[in-house]
């Protein structure tokens, strides 16, 4: 009995472990590298990164968590920005809009709501409406007016940075109210981690703490949010479909226009959210500064995680993906000391090899 026991748990193992290599090797045989290109380049850049920024890069956890921090607000920018370029759109306005939407809400703040908590929270609210309004604007010119998306928020950018420099006649603008600058550099929740201290000849460890911070918790909170929305969704679908073919999109009765015009508001609440943590962070606007240069950095995030320019494919996860590698070459050259007028150029060959190999995928 004990023997046809042990053959039989002996058979079954085996049978088992043949069952575990042929899955193995159906795993790699189907799997399609062109399609987690930017999830095995994300891993591939981190280990590099830790190696030539050893141990400063991984250790203690602080820094990584300020890579994170700092890409938050492009991030969060990127996730709209991901739907414009889906739907076969591009917003080249975000940076402006940023600081004009944000410097707006201070003034409001300042001038008609008061100094109270209860005030800060009315500005938060108009800050998002007005950024949605913005965004609202872009895409009315690019639908109903009929504008090229690019001259159209070419334009808007000229006049966003143009309004809020006039209006504040290039003065920063800061926030009066005392509460403003709490919630954007604050944090929430932290976890534990070894700290080693030289104590003499000796090293002690203790354990600390690194707080995460609360742009951090706003950006993952609307990326899972915004893939939920992009593959969940019926909207998501159809932003899909107008982007990969418009015409096809309009005889499958899809309202194209209406489509095309909701990504540009999801762009302008984004762009009213990293705003509203920025000028908290800092207390105030400064109208020639912020937003510098964000509407690049927002779309090389989007293409850097996978998201075809020409429309129609895109993912949010790859979006953030890309954000935070943006964040990783910048640190990773600043700890190998490389000089800073050569950051942008290592940017501008990550972009390049990134639209590259969407290019050669889209050709097999």
């Amino acid at each position: 009995m004990s023997e046809s026991t042990n053959e039989s748990g002996g058979n079954a193992a085996a049978f088992s472990a043949r069952n575990l290599s042929a899955g193995i090797r159906a795993f790699f045989r189907d799997f399609r590298w062109s399609e987690h290109s930017t999830g095995i380049g994300f891993i591939l850049l981190f280990i590099l990164a830790a190696i030539v920024g050893w141990p400063r890069f991984i250790y203690p956890p602080t820094n990584i968590m300020n890579i994170i921090r700092m890409q938050s607000y492009t991030g969060i920018i990127a996730l709209g920005m991901t739907f414009v370029i889906i739907s076969g759109g591009i917003d080249l306005s975000v940076g402006s809009m940023m600081a004009f939407v944000g410097g707006i809400t201070i003034f409001m703040l300042n001038r008609f709501l008061g100094s109270s908590p209860g005030a800060v929270v009315l500005a938060i609210l108009f800050c998002l409406l007005f950024g949605t309004f913005c965004g609202f604007a872009n895409g009315f010119l690019v639908t109903k007016g009929r504008i090229a998306p690019f001259i159209a928020t070419l334009g808007t950018m000229a006049i966003f940075r143009s309004l809020i420099l006039h209006f504040s006649k290039a003065a920063n603008i800061e926030a009066a109210n005392r509460y403003y600058q709490n919630f954007g550099p604050g944090s929430f929740l932290a976890f534990p981690y070894l700290a080693w201290q030289r104590i003499g000849e000796k090293l002690h460890a203790s354990w600390a703490f690194q707080p995460i911070y609360i742009p951090i918790w706003v950006f993952l909170v609307l990326a899972v949010v915004f893939h939920l929305v992009l593959n969940n969704t019926r909207f998501g679908r159809y932003v899909c479909a107008v982007g990969a073919n418009e015409q096809v999109a309009r005889y499958s009765a899809i309202n194209v226009q209406l489509v095309r015009l909701i990504p540009y508001c999801i762009t302008g609440f984004t762009v009213a959210v990293s705003a509203l943590l920025w000028s908290s962070r800092i207390n105030g606007v400064q109208p020639s500064q912020v937003g510098a240069n964000y509407e690049l950095d927002a779309i090389a995030a989007v293409v850097i995680g996978g998201t075809s320019m020409s429309g129609g494919k895109g993912t949010i996860i790859g979006t953030v993906m890309g954000a935070i590698m943006l964040g990783i070459i910048n640190n990773m050259l600043v700890l190998a000391g490389v000089s800073s007028f050569l950051q942008q150029a290592a940017r501008g060959l990550v972009i390049i090899a990134a639209v590259l190999l969407q290019y050669n995928n889209s050709n097999k």
